[in-house]
């Protein structure tokens, strides 16, 4: 066996080998340093934007869900980042990530609204499970909030599901996010009405326990009509009181008012009578106008 020969060819081999093994591996070193260093931060980042998003009190399904998002979108571009340090040809792998992710996004275009609604929602809280919204032409109780869609419970018991993406884009109206809300009842009585007397009507109307204090209620000239002046009241209670005040006292108002004196006003309507087979006609006069307005009770 020849040695010497074994040797030389060892030695061209070294030789051949050696500036390869000396320029790449530097590279390596660096390449692994940053892959340690970068999985440690990215790990940090994560935990990070977990507790961020705890502290916004952001749904657990969301927090888990963008946090794992975010830890395999980082990790990816590192491992892209590492290999180019190598010297891995990482453009078609780019280029082909890039072409999926489009692919995805044009396939899923509305279901990716819907997404990105969803976590807006999530994050930014318009309104919370149990408020009362009106939304995209439905209002209802908020039973669920999910990334795709937000389920409403109607006063009827009806469930509505609403996208998402047209939820977030649109006009959101939460009627339980304060918690007192103003009632405005508007009541049309004639000219000839003693305002005073009618005022200190609605006035002792809104004596009533479930009407707050401050603001005070109070009774205003909200408009002159044509034919009858408009008296609003105009009174705070507690978003729990909103209704059974309102309905209440749409059924009391009228029969307060008549019991001193005061009518609401009827509509004016004019009647054309026929008077002779040539079709000429006259116009009806106030008390045959007034005659045919009001309820054949009181006619």
């Amino acid at each position: 066996m020849d040695i010497n020969g074994e040797i030389d060819k060892l030695v061209r081999v070294s030789e051949a080998w050696l500036p390869l093994l000396m320029q790449y591996s530097g590279r390596l070193l660096l390449a692994i340093f940053t892959l340690l260093i970068g999985w440690w931060v990215i790990n940090k980042l994560t935990e990070k934007l977990t507790r961020l998003l705890a502290f916004r009190h952001a749904d657990p399904t969301l927090e888990s869900f963008i946090a794992s998002l975010a830890n395999i979108v980082f990790k990816v571009l590192l491992f892209v980042s590492v290999a180019s340090m190598i010297g891995i040809e990482t453009t078609s792998f780019i280029a082909a990530i890039g072409a999926a992710g489009l692919a995805i996004g044009l396939a899923l275009q509305g279901s990716l609204a819907n997404f990105a609604g969803g976590v807006l929602i999530l994050l930014f809280r318009p309104f919370r499970i149990g408020d009362w919204i009106e939304a995209q032409g439905v209002s209802g109780t908020v039973d669920s909030i999910q990334i795709f869609h937000t389920l409403l419970r109607t006063g009827d018991n009806k469930t509505v599901v609403v996208p998402n993406g047209s939820l977030s884009n649109g006009i959101i109206t939460n009627t339980s996010r304060q918690t007192t809300r103003q009632i405005v009842f508007d009541i049309k009585v004639p000219y000839d009405t003693d305002l005073d007397r009618a005022r200190q009507v609605l006035m002792d109307m809104a004596d009533d326990p479930r009407v707050l204090k401050s603001p005070a209620p109070v009774t205003v000239v909200a408009a002159l009509g044509e034919n009858s002046i408009t008296l609003s009241l105009r009174l705070w209670t507690s978003n729990g009181d909103f209704w059974p005040v309102t309905f209440r006292f749409n059924e009391e108002i009228r029969d307060r008012l008549r019991a001193v004196g005061v009518d609401i006003a009827l509509p004016n309507r004019i009647v054309r009578v026929m008077e002779d087979p040539n079709h000429e006609t006259r116009e009806a006069t106030a008390a045959e106008r007034l005659t045919r307005d009001v309820p054949p009770e009181r006619a």
